[in-house]
């Protein structure tokens, strides 16, 4: 059995829980998100616990089982809690700035470029160098994350470009060090 399926997933008083034949639905104090169900798996839920089970020993089930489980519980944090990646942006003159709704990065290139997020999904800068994603949705957020750092990698030679908070970029040399 899946180490990760067989835990169950509780529920705070905050959140409520509605089990279709084949949807789930969540709903928490900053929204609802709903999920399309998998015939591999059942859900079923007593006294404010959720548990997955899987319909058979398949290789499909087995995978899914794991797969549902994971997805339910990151429905029940995103709707009591939210979800947040930060990105930093490093480099002289890279800069990033709210217009409206939406996210201006200079990022040295000849122009601007000019992000709309998804109305799930909120943008804050707090300053120049750091952009804030939030959102109830956990792959939603980290999609949009990983569309404004897709604008400006980080570069391994000196280190230029939008990363995540806490990520490591590993630094190469450049060719006068082989001297």
């Amino acid at each position: 059995m899946s180490r990760i399926g067989k835990m169950p997933i509780s529920l705070s008083n905050q959140a409520k829980i509605e089990i279709n034949d084949s949807n789930i639905r969540i709903t928490g104090p900053k929204g609802t998100l709903e999920q399309r169900l998998t015939d591999q798996v059942t859900i079923s839920e007593e006294g404010g616990v959720v548990t997955v089970q899987r319909i058979d020993d398949s290789k499909k089930a087995k995978a899914q089982h794991g797969l549902y489980r994971m997805l339910v519980n990151n429905m029940v944090e995103g709707v009591t809690k939210g979800f947040i990646r930060k990105l930093e942006i490093a480099g002289v003159g890279y800069r990033a700035e709210l217009k409206n709704d939406l996210l201006a990065l200079n990022l040295g290139y000849s122009h601007m470029i000019f992000f709309k997020a998804p109305e799930q999904v909120k943008i804050e800068v707090p300053d120049q160098v750091t952009i804030l994603v939030s959102g109830i949705d956990k792959a939603l957020v980290g999609q949009v994350a990983a569309k404004i750092r897709s604008f400006r990698k980080p570069e391994p030679y000196r280190g230029k470009g939008i990363k995540y908070a806490g990520e490591i970029v590993r630094r190469k040399e450049g060719k006068a060090a082989g001297k």
